[in-house]
């Protein structure tokens, strides 16, 4: 049957048609829109997410907030702004107006000025263009900062989509132009400059400088440490550097990219997402795939045997073959030999073996590290005025009761905008459940929270099925929800984790 037609928001809806904490979906001047309702208050927004157009109509209220369904940004009810990442464009808002027994939606209502800044460094220097530096450097123009900005990264590219290089890039559904967080004159615009392929030699904290590997130094006020992870590389003997490659910047997707244009077969080492999803991608391109890996199940230590077993099976179902308890040995030519003695044919290797944080920088001008950038709840590092965000960030979890570094996405992202409101005076404690997904063909993995072990698990719905929610308990006590088709849930649980 076709859909039922969207009711037009301006013309009145009763007040009893929402109950507390749900959402219409329906049209302003033909624009979707949702109305949502926060005990007596009634508010209308756009309807889809501004990061990858998730539909909001199914996300979650949350106080004046709502989420989006599909990767948690979080949009205010009141303004349309994109409060939490990896949302980073505001969304249409519009006033409402309560008559009799029913709201209207009325005129379109324009981006509220930024408030005055309680801090106002000379200068602010983000050394790292990945998603903690793009979110920092915009929440500061965001929130009226006029000094200089300066972005420095190593990268080629600019600031860029990284969890798309493993999946829709790679897989040949998102074209080169999709990659950008922002396009090249967003920075002109904003008064950001961006050094490319630049890198920071050394960080002098006392006199508060930067010198680069150009010869030329910046001086700053603040200074954000976000230099993120690198990919950990394993010798593979016999196999050339042409044929091995590793998956962490959007050059290494392109090139991986081009040589899927004459292969037939690729090994995958290692079983992690990225490996997965590479693989997932690789199969979409009609690419013969093994992955061969020393664990026993796919994702185990993390998602536990049961989604394992779902994951594993997903992926034989799309050819990929496995090849678990084994580790490469040898290449030679295009024969791949495993440790038990096997042999594979591949015409290049990808390696997914995980990364390890960046600290050189960091540790060389004092900062204190422990297996990452040691911060306090504020995201500042051991020396005052220098911050750190993003994969090579070690922060107090008060949801885990630990100190953690997690290498997610949206972590990252939300990381930059907190030390952003921090380096402008804001003091905010950063208290983010930690959130990531995982993208395997048509089947996402959606996880909150933070378990590096734990004592038990308990499933709703069925692993096997692609339907279902697991928690991971330790002492009793919830660390962790993934969900497989149960982003509602996913969003809930997060809330709930939150409020714990």
């Amino acid at each position: 049957m076709p859909d039922a037609p969207k009711p037009d928001l301006k013309q009145g809806t009763p007040l009893n048609a929402l109950a507390d904490n749900s959402i219409l979906l329906g049209l302003v001047d033909g624009e979707d829109a949702i109305l949502a309702r926060r005990g007596h208050n009634f508010f209308a927004v756009g309807a889809q997410c501004s990061h990858y157009h998730g539909p909001l109509a199914d996300g979650l209220v949350v106080g004046d907030t709502v989420r989006c369904p599909w990767h948690h940004a979080c949009f205010d009810l009141r303004t349309g702004e994109a409060v939490a990442a990896p949302a980073l464009d505001w969304i249409s808002c519009w006033r409402t107006e309560k008559v009799d027994d029913q709201v209207f939606v009325r005129e379109k209502l324009a981006q509220p000025a930024p408030q005055p800044l309680a801090a106002n460094p000379s200068s602010v220097v983000i050394i790292g263009g990945g998603a903690a530096g793009l979110a920092a450097a915009e929440m500061l123009r965001r929130l009226g900062y006029k000094n200089p900005l300066t972005i420095v990264s190593a990268d080629d590219s600019g600031p860029y989509d990284r969890p798309n290089l493993s999946k829709d890039f790679l897989s040949g559904n998102a074209p080169p132009e999709w990659m950008p967080l922002r396009l090249e004159n967003y920075y002109a615009g904003q008064n950001i400059d961006l050094l490319l392929s630049t890198r920071a030699t050394s960080i002098d904290a006392k006199n508060k400088r930067v010198t680069l590997d150009n010869g030329k130094s910046l001086d700053f006020g603040a200074l954000l440490l976000a230099t993120g992870a690198d990919p950990v590389h394993i010798p593979v003997p016999g196999a050339p550097d042409s044929v091995v490659h590793y998956l962490r910047t959007f050059a290494d997707s392109r090139a991986i990219v081009a040589k899927t244009a004459s292969a037939k077969r690729v090994v995958v080492i290692g079983s992690s997402f990225i490996g997965l999803e590479v693989a997932a991608s690789l199969r979409k391109r009609e690419i013969a795939v093994d992955v061969v890996a020393p664990s026993h199940q796919p994702l185990d230590r993390v998602l536990g045997p049961e989604i394992g077993r779902f994951i594993r099976a997903l992926h034989e179902s799309h050819g990929v073959a496995f090849h678990l308890g084994e580790t490469v040995s040898k290449m030679e030519g295009r024969k791949v030999t495993l440790n038990g003695g096997g042999t594979l044919e591949a015409d290049f290797i990808v390696l997914g073996v995980g990364v390890r944080p960046d600290l050189t920088l960091a540790q060389n001008a004092g900062v204190a590290i422990d297996r990452g950038i040691v911060v306090n709840e504020y995201l500042e590092t051991s020396q005052p005025g220098i911050f750190a965000a993003g994969d090579n960030t070690r922060w107090p979890d008060p949801h885990s009761g630990q100190n953690i570094r997690v290498e997610h996405w949206v972590v990252a992202m939300r990381q930059g905008q907190t030390v952003a409101k921090n380096i402008l005076g804001q003091k905010r404690k950063f208290d983010v459940v930690p959130f990531f997904w995982s993208q395997h063909y048509d089947v996402a993995i959606n996880y909150v929270g933070h378990a590096e072990k734990w004592e038990k698990t308990e499933i709703e719905g069925d692993p096997s099925k692609g339907n279902c929610k697991v928690t991971y308990f330790q002492s009793s006590r919830p660390l962790a929800v993934a969900t497989i088709s149960r982003d509602l849930e996913n969003l809930q649980s997060e809330f709930a984790m939150e409020k714990s």
